[in-house]
């Protein structure tokens, strides 16, 4: 309780920053509308009483859950189910799913707007995707003797050594958590090895690999890439960051001199830095177009995903596929989404968050790793001049992904054992 109490110090003493990070106006980045008091816990009821609430802070953790939403949702269609993000393209990422769900921002986690939030919303369990763990609202579940599920958890050694640490919050926060149903077995070690016992784990794979994209996306890549030009060589970076766009950028140059036809399809990771990296093509010299300016004039060597929920369509529009995040210490991003469509994948040294995935890629064949953009610019060189050797890739890759399919059906066993559906 000691912990419980400073933590709640800790962040009313904080809060004035963290609202300011949280809701500062900055350019390109989305709003909540008047949908803000929600985050304190102003929420109105659900359509149906007691739902199942799942939590997914942002879009990735979504776009992970969906398939999963859809199983519960085909195997109990009278299960209400509520989603919950914390961001605002979150929130947009789960309109997708029209009707199949409810959603409402989750609460900060002050212990006054989490009690708030389960008193209107009365759940009957909690859902967590990934390893979004707040103090407050794991204690206010446990008063309440709410079922805490962890879906697709992972928990990498640094992390682990930091609960380690402070190992008194981390008992404060398992001790309210139900069952965590880990992606593999390295995260499910971890977790024991923090104290958690082993009927309260169990290794499910990651939901991840259970993607698939249906024809439509296919058709729409299809149609992309006829805007773009199909006998020109197009490469795909996604998912990037700040300090990363230069030496992607500087890949593509260098591979210009070779390949004075080649596209780069750049997908910023946040909306908010859309304008930030259109400005830095230009300033570089390159011809850019935009994707919400529509079909593009002429050739230009660089594509500028500037929309959001698009990134499968790009993903099969292009032929070579580089995950950022990995280029610098971020700890890299999925690497399954160009798998699933065949793509040979292509991502830096920093895939810590996804390092069984990574090296399940590279031991099949499937993906590389690149370090810096002359290697980049190399390996693009090699791949764009073999077509054998990057469709090989690119089937390995898929192989990985079909090999490891599965997880959704454990975790959704998982749920239906825990909830007693």
């Amino acid at each position: 309780m000691f912990y419980l109490l400073l933590y709640n110090l800790l962040i009313h003493l904080l809060s004035p920053a963290l609202l300011a990070l949280l809701y500062w106006p900055k350019r390109g980045k989305p709003g909540f509308g008047r949908r803000w008091p929600e985050h304190l816990g102003f929420v109105s009821p659900t359509r149906g009483e007691r739902p199942v609430w799942l939590h997914a802070v942002s879009v990735g953790e979504i776009v992970a859950a969906t398939p999963l939403i859809r199983k519960l949702k085909a195997e109990h269609p009278e299960l209400p189910v509520l989603v919950t993000t914390t961001t605002r393209t979150g929130a947009d990422q789960a309109a997708k799913l029209g009707d199949l769900v409810e959603h409402r921002y989750a609460p900060l986690d002050f212990p006054w707007a989490v009690t708030l939030f389960l008193r209107r919303i009365q759940p009957r369990a909690l859902l967590i995707m990934e390893t979004e763990l707040w103090p407050n609202l794991l204690h206010a579940c446990g008063r309440r003797r709410l079922p805490v599920l962890l879906l697709n958890a992972r928990l990498s050694a640094r992390s682990a050594a930091r609960y380690r640490r402070f190992h008194g919050i981390f008992r404060l926060l398992a001790a309210n958590i139900t069952h965590i149903s880990c992606q593999h077995r390295d995260d499910a070690e971890r977790f024991a090895g923090l104290g958690l016992a082993r009927e309260q784990l169990s290794i499910s794979g990651s939901v991840k690999f259970d993607i698939e994209y249906g024809p439509h996306i296919v058709e729409q890549g299809r149609q992309l890439r006829e805007q773009l030009g199909t006998q020109r060589p197009v490469w795909i970076a996604a998912s990037t960051h700040e300090g990363e766009d230069e030496q992607l950028l500087d890949a593509h140059r260098r591979l210009l001199a070779t390949l004075p036809e080649a596209l780069l399809i750049l997908v910023p990771r946040h909306p908010q830095r859309f304008e930030q990296v259109a400005s830095l093509v230009q300033k570089q010299g390159l011809t850019l177009h935009r994707r919400t300016l529509g079909k593009p004039a002429g050739n230009p060597q660089v594509y500028l995903g500037d929309t959001m929920g698009e990134l499968p369509l790009m993903l099969a529009a292009a032929d070579i596929a580089f995950v950022g995040g990995s280029l610098i210490e971020r700890g890299g991003h999925n690497l399954l989404e160009p798998a699933a469509l065949a793509k040979p994948v292509l991502s830096g040294p920093s895939t810590f968050n996804f390092s069984d995935i990574s090296h399940q890629l590279i031991d099949a064949g499937g993906a590389a790793v690149v370090t810096h953009a002359g290697e980049l610019s190399d390996t693009l060189k090699q791949l764009f001049g073999n077509e054998s050797i990057t469709a090989h890739m690119g089937e390995r890759a898929l192989a990985v992904v079909s090999a490891n399919r599965g997880a959704l059906a454990k975790t959704l066993a998982r749920i239906e054992d825990q909830l007693a559906l």
